[in-house]
């Protein structure tokens, strides 16, 4: 659906991003990982085409987006501030998305809206935080776009706004088979929805990998030794990396071999060695932890 292949922009003179390339399958989500400041949000525009591509190019459906504007019909980004819209009344709102997009619909708006409880009789501005990021999660929905691109879009909600919308989204790709894009710090959200993660870091992709296949190759593991000491060999194996340690217990990331690597640690006849549950965000300070803060 979505392919971006070589993709560079630079700002001010510095490179924001760097040869990004992957791709968008039809019916699926994508979460988008990277500390601040890596360039997820630039990526986002550059996408939808509010930032051209200083090389590189972005594909949907095979048609180039910077030179077949016509395709932007079937892409919608959602920003994480809607403070330009907030002097819009709901139904300005309506009428300036349905001037937009052909297949706007505008029934289906009001019976989200409706199924939502949220007003049609207000101003932007006076709406909740939750509010205005489900508002416009349904204007998206209702232009009926194949893929929707989200910038946090549960950033600032309780518990409950949170479920509504991520229930919502679900729901809606499982039965349109719509795609999202959706780039968020909630990692433990985007593991529980996701298909597919991209990882970034410093304007470029450090890894596209499936949840599916993050859980076969990526183990945690917690093992303890007699004398508290972790074995040598283990510590120089390129695959392993010891997460923390309290006291004699060693908790250990494991990224690929596994079963090579068990057989190992059980050589040296451990008092306790325990498979303990993998996170997205265990995966994410692996690989990006070391950066220091930003």
């Amino acid at each position: 659906m979505l392919s971006v292949k070589n993709l560079v922009k630079w700002i001010e003179g510095q490179a924001v991003l760097e040869d990004i390339s992957f791709s968008i399958e039809q019916g699926t989500i994508t979460g988008l990982i990277g500390r601040n400041g890596v360039g997820k949000t630039t990526l986002l525009r550059s996408l939808v085409g509010i930032l051209d591509p200083d090389q590189g190019e972005v594909l949907f459906e095979g048609k180039n987006i910077a030179i077949n504007p016509e395709v932007k019909q079937s892409i919608v980004f959602v920003p994480d501030s809607f403070t330009t819209f907030n002097n819009y009344h709901v139904k300005e709102l309506i009428q300036l998305y349905d001037a937009i997009y052909e297949d706007f619909d505008v029934s289906y708006f009001y019976e989200l809206l409706q199924r939502f409880n949220l007003p049609n009789n207000r101003k932007v501005r006076s709406f909740s935080r939750g509010m205005k990021a489900l508002l416009f999660i349904i204007l998206s929905i209702s232009t009926k776009a194949k893929l929707i691109i989200l910038d946090e879009p549960t950033n600032g909600l309780d518990a409950i706004a949170k479920r509504q919308i991520l229930q919502f989204l679900l729901e809606e790709v499982s039965e349109s088979q719509l795609s999202l894009l959706i780039s968020s710090h909630h990692l433990d959200e985007l593991e529980k929805i996701s298909d597919t993660i991209i990882m970034m870091r410093a304007g470029k992709i450090e890894s596209v990998i499936s949840m599916e296949d993050a859980k076969l190759h990526y183990k945690k593991l917690q093992v303890v030794f007699k004398d508290g000491i972790m074995p040598e060999e283990i510590l120089q194996l390129s695959h392993v990396e010891e997460i923390s340690r309290i006291g004699r217990v060693h908790t250990l990331l494991i990224k690929g071999n596994v079963n090579e690597t068990v057989q190992i640690l059980h050589e040296y006849q451990p008092l306790l060695l325990e498979q303990l549950p993998m996170s997205l965000e265990d995966m994410f300070v692996s690989a990006l932890g070391g950066d220091g803060i930003v």
